[in-house]
């Protein structure tokens, strides 16, 4: 529904999007023309909420608390980028140092690989906040379509109702 709406309504701007669904762990990502291109699960932040903390996007990773790591809901105008690492990611929310990128597997402990498998959403709640795909996914839909111009990334409220995030969906998916 989403997706018909953000079209429907040219709230996407004739852009790519992407839409991220929190509670199933999924990322769905679409063409200006409102076409499915592909789908994937995610990782996401390990916390459950809709909102970044305020000046998150200011603190070093090794301040953040486990309840402070959400991945925000609404919708982003996104942008390429490149983070310190000199990887390109696609970024959400800058301020609030949100990205989309390639999952990163450096700390074993974590099996980040393992819980992307899992069909269970409450293994994939891991990250920071950001938004990590699988690499091969990356590298096939998201680098082309998000790597080099702006789009849109609609990510679903958990706790909130759609309807305050997105205005432009009917009244029936209120």
């Amino acid at each position: 529904m989403l997706a018909q709406a953000a079209v429907g309504t040219r709230d996407n701007q004739s852009l790519p999007f992407a839409i991220v669904d929190k509670k199933r762990a999924l990322v769905f990502i679409y063409g200006a023309d409102g076409g499915l291109q592909g789908a994937s699960p995610v990782l996401l932040g390990l916390a459950r909420g809709d909102d970044s903390v305020p000046g998150i996007g200011e603190r070093k990773m090794s301040e953040i608390r486990p309840e402070e790591r959400t991945t925000p809901a609404g919708r982003f105008n996104s942008e390429p980028g490149v983070n310190l690492q000199g990887e390109d990611i696609v970024w959400l929310d800058y301020d609030a140092a949100v990205s989309m990128h390639r999952v990163r597997t450096n700390n074993k402990k974590e099996r980040r690989l393992e819980r992307l498998a899992s069909t269970r959403p409450e293994d994939h709640r891991i990250s920071y906040g950001c938004v990590n795909v699988p690499a091969g996914f990356y590298d096939a839909h998201v680098k082309p379509l998000f790597g080099n111009a702006p789009g849109v990334i609609y990510v679903l409220p958990e706790k909130k109702s759609a309807r305050e995030y997105f205005k432009f969906l009917p009244a029936a998916d209120r």
